[in-house]
């Protein structure tokens, strides 16, 4: 077990007397020793120290280190240097993130955080990440990674919401966070936020993008009214299949079907709970009137998928598998579930033909890497 860490990698020592610094107009604090990167092979010639050295050692303290006693002085020595500092490691995260570089992204959203704790905003951005990185990690199956990922989201938008001055957006974020946890009520509370935070703004002050969210926000509240998705038994019945009592979350769901026979989530999730449970014909029909009362998502059709695939119904399974590519056409959970069904069917090349796609939205990902092995 590796249990390492990049401040292992680090030097703390005082600047020589003949290092020019004079570009950087800094206030050096001469008994203050400043962390200094090694370079790669772990060896470390004082001749070749540059100042860019000891900016990337900063920003490792930053990261790692949130209890070091000289945090206040590193932070002012790094933002003397490079008054754009915090611009140009937002738009490095950011681009990081959007290419799924995510333990990069998440050290430099980390280094942020320590270089400005009280930034709210790249608080939000960090939540937004950490929300982002479960997207892709469910996406690619690994549902226990993307779960601790969605903790770590969870407890970023609380901090910005429960900041004095939140700004609107962290709220419409949220919303659409919890929406997918299928905690409705939490969901809906964020959106009645956002929506009342902007009722005082013009039209012409939200812009066109503003009034977009504006409306989304009120068609979401509308919709979970309508569709009585508050309802005690619905989130009970969510909390106890994913918590592994399945059994009493199909009781809850079922009871909650009873009063609201055409809401296709309710369908989804008995679904969902009979699925996990192997009754893949009852689960089958479940997702089947999750799309006859008007569900329209990808997942759902994954889901009815693997049903199809265990009921020994190829053709109907790959359907559903093909619709929801051509829908969402970078989930490699879908592509994974391709190969797997090309497997069911003994056709090897078509399977590593699916696999080797995964790989190609995603370098590292186990399930594809893992399956390929097997085929060797």
């Amino acid at each position: 077990m590796n249990t390492s860490s990049p401040l292992d990698n680090l030097l703390f020592l005082n600047l020589p007397e003949d290092m020019d610094l004079s570009a950087y107009n800094l206030q050096i604090k001469s008994h203050i020793p400043l962390p200094v990167q090694k370079q790669d092979n772990g060896d470390f010639d004082i001749s070749q120290l540059t100042p860019e050295m000891i900016f990337a050692g900063i920003l490792v303290v930053l990261a790692y280190d949130h209890h070091n006693q000289h945090l206040d002085y590193y932070r002012t020595l790094l933002l003397e240097a490079k008054p754009n500092i915090k611009q140009e490691l937002t738009e490095a995260a950011i681009l990081k993130s959007r290419n799924e570089d995510f333990d990069i992204a998440e050290e430099i959203f980390s280094a942020l955080r320590g270089l400005d704790p009280e930034d709210m905003v790249t608080t939000l951005n960090t939540a937004l990440f950490f929300d982002q990185r479960a997207d892709s990690y469910r996406q690619s199956g690994l549902t226990e990674d993307a779960d601790a990922y969605d903790d770590c989201a969870s407890r970023f938008y609380a901090q910005v919401m429960e900041s004095d001055n939140a700004p609107p957006e962290v709220f419409f974020n949220a919303g659409f966070f919890f929406l997918k946890q299928r905690n409705f009520s939490r969901g809906k509370e964020c959106f009645e936020t956002y929506l009342a935070l902007t009722c005082d703004i013009s039209d012409e002050e939200l812009g066109e993008n503003g009034q977009y969210k504006r409306q989304r926000a009120q068609e979401i509240v509308m919709d979970i009214n309508n569709r009585n998705l508050e309802d005690e038994q619905f989130k009970a019945a969510y909390d106890y299949i994913l918590s592994n009592q399945e059994e009493k979350g199909l009781e809850e769901i079922r009871k909650f079907l009873e009063k609201n026979p055409r809401v296709w989530n309710a369908w989804f999730m008995l679904g969902w709970g009979l699925r996990r449970t192997q009754r893949w014909e009852d689960a089958r029909d479940a997702f089947l009137q999750s799309i006859e009362c008007g569900s329209t998502e990808p997942d759902t059709l994954n889901e009815l998928a693997i049903c199809y695939m265990e009921l020994e119904e190829y053709a109907e399974s790959k359907k559903c598998l093909v619709e929801a590519l051509s829908l969402e056409p970078e989930n490699t959970k879908y592509m994974s579930n391709l190969g797997s069904l090309a497997l069911k069917q003994g056709n090897i090349q078509e399977a590593r033909k699916f696999f080797l796609a995964v790989l190609e939205f995603d370098a590292h990902d186990k399930i594809a890497l893992q399956m390929l092995e097997n085929l060797e």
